[in-house]
């Protein structure tokens, strides 16, 4: 996350609003007596205790019944002497043990000083309280020095594997001058994996026997995933497994990725779909994000990620991965089914939006950073897994691809739809449209004879004004 961040001008890659998704689906004040101070995270302990954890950047975290009606809340654990705060530090991620109801451990991330590093560490819940931490009860896990004051990340979360995931930004300053979103020797710019409940030989933790660099010379064991700009918000999908993160841009890009075990994302060689600084790169070996947006009034400038829905009161959005931007305050919802990705802007508010979170029903919350204030999104009930909308068309991988000059690809509508078929450049440059005009359901093939342009990535998208479906491919003389 950015919470000082500039504002640049580029192509949005983006679907526009589905009028029919806005008129169902509603934001709420979920508990109008309450504020919080710079809130940055909501948690549930996943105890049965029906209760609500919002953390406050300052070092607050409070807590409070899960009622709209609520009037009272308590602080749960006050750690203001041990955080640095201002910016993008503070208290930024706190996570349940998955046994939390039998251990009371939970973990925090925190920025604290002298030196400037981010920590991450487990606390023990009161035996006599339980709507009270002991101070006290502080173990330092890990620690790791931060050279800069911005990208500290700050993620931290227990996989459906039992272990501990954390994400680190790159170390700060703009455009990672220190290289080390590609330095495996570093946990700064990676997502980290790490065993809580088993000590190493010198350390709390324990590596997973099947963490990815474990046995490459000179990486550092704990890393899952690298090559990552500064990941605000990542979750994994209740029912799949997936694990879904939303990496802030540098100044053109925004993007959503699938984190999987291993994969090198690109920064500081690419930002989004596109080469960093550059107008051409290596890719080879790179995982591109699924989804991207540009910065301006349009999209935004700084995502915030949040989860893909589960609950049952908003069938609208069920399976979407719903995110924002912290910056614009628009909201989206991203479908991901096989090899086709869609994406609906579902609100467009006023709000800071700094993070989602979920309750122990998995309704879907998030937070105003500017006014403290907590908003729930509603719709219609989920009955079941069929309830989810489906893309009105899809849009197929090209073929072939590497080509020269030409190139079939084949997509197809459900409804008729006002349809615009656009190529763009790796720049996010528009070079040419194909289609823009109303036409009926069925099948189609668009044909590009790409002899006028040069070797390199380009992308096409299909968009109508509900969806939008963007796919890359390469051209190569």
């Amino acid at each position: 996350m950015n919470f000082n961040k500039s504002f640049y001008i580029l192509l949005l890659f983006l679907g526009c609003t589905n009028p029919e998704f806005k008129a169902q689906l509603k934001i709420t004040e979920a508990f109008p007596n309450l504020d919080f101070n710079a809130p940055v995270d909501i948690q549930n302990a996943n105890d049965g205790t029906n209760r609500i954890f919002v953390v406050e950047q300052a070092g607050i975290i409070s807590v409070f019944v899960n009622n709209s009606n609520t009037t009272e809340k308590l602080t749960f654990l006050n750690i203001t002497d041990k955080v640095l705060s201002g910016g993008e530090q503070g208290l930024l991620g706190l996570a349940f043990h998955p046994n939390y109801k039998q251990n009371g451990y939970f973990f925090v991330n925190y920025t604290a000083s002298e030196p400037r590093r981010t920590v991450i560490a487990r606390y023990k819940v009161s035996a006599n309280n339980i709507n009270k931490a002991d101070p006290a009860s502080e173990t330092i896990f890990l620690e790791v020095e931060q050279p800069y004051s911005n990208h500290n990340g700050g993620q931290i979360t227990f996989g459906p594997d039992g272990y501990l995931y954390n994400s680190f930004g790159d170390g700060g300053s703009g455009g990672d001058p220190l290289g080390n979103g590609q330095n495996l020797s570093t946990l700064l710019g990676s997502l980290i994996r790490i065993d809580v409940d088993t000590p190493g030989q010198n350390t709390q933790y324990s590596i997973p026997s099947d963490n990815p660099f474990i046995s490459t010379q000179d990486a550092r064991p704990e890393i899952y995933a690298y090559g990552l700009r500064n990941v605000w918000r990542f979750s994994f999908d209740k029912t799949t497994g997936t694990l879904w993160a939303a990496d802030v841009g540098q100044n053109l890009w925004e993007e959503v990725d699938i984190i999987e075990k291993g994969k090198n994302y690109g920064w500081n060689i690419m930002e989004g779909f596109h080469c960093y600084n550059s107008q051409q790169c290596n890719q080879e070996g790179l995982e591109l994000p699924v989804w991207e947006y540009g910065h301006n009034s349009a999209g935004g400038y700084s995502i915030t990620g949040g989860f893909v829905y589960r609950g049952s009161n908003a069938s609208e959005i069920y399976g979407k991965y719903v995110f924002a931007d912290f910056v614009s305050g628009k909201i989206w919802a991203l479908t991901k089914t096989d090899s086709n990705i869609s994406n609906e802007l579902i609100f467009e508010t006023g709000y800071s939006i700094s993070t989602f979170g979920v309750d122990e029903q998995d309704n879907l919350y998030f937070a105003d950073y500017s006014s403290g204030k907590l908003f729930k999104i509603e719709g219609g009930k989920t009955t079941s897994v069929g309830s989810m909308k489906q893309p009105s068309f899809q849009l197929k991988q090209n073929y072939p691809n590497p080509f020269n000059p030409e190139t079939k690809i084949d997509f197809s509508l459900n409804n008729p739809e006002n349809i615009k078929f656009e190529i763009f450049n790796s720049l996010g440059q528009l070079v040419q449209t194909l289609l823009n005009d109303e036409i009926t359901a069925g099948d189609y093939s668009i044909m590009w004879n790409a002899d006028k342009f040069s070797s390199g990535t380009y992308f096409y998208r299909l968009s109508s004004d509900k969806f939008s479906l963007i796919k890359k491919m390469t051209l190569i003389k």
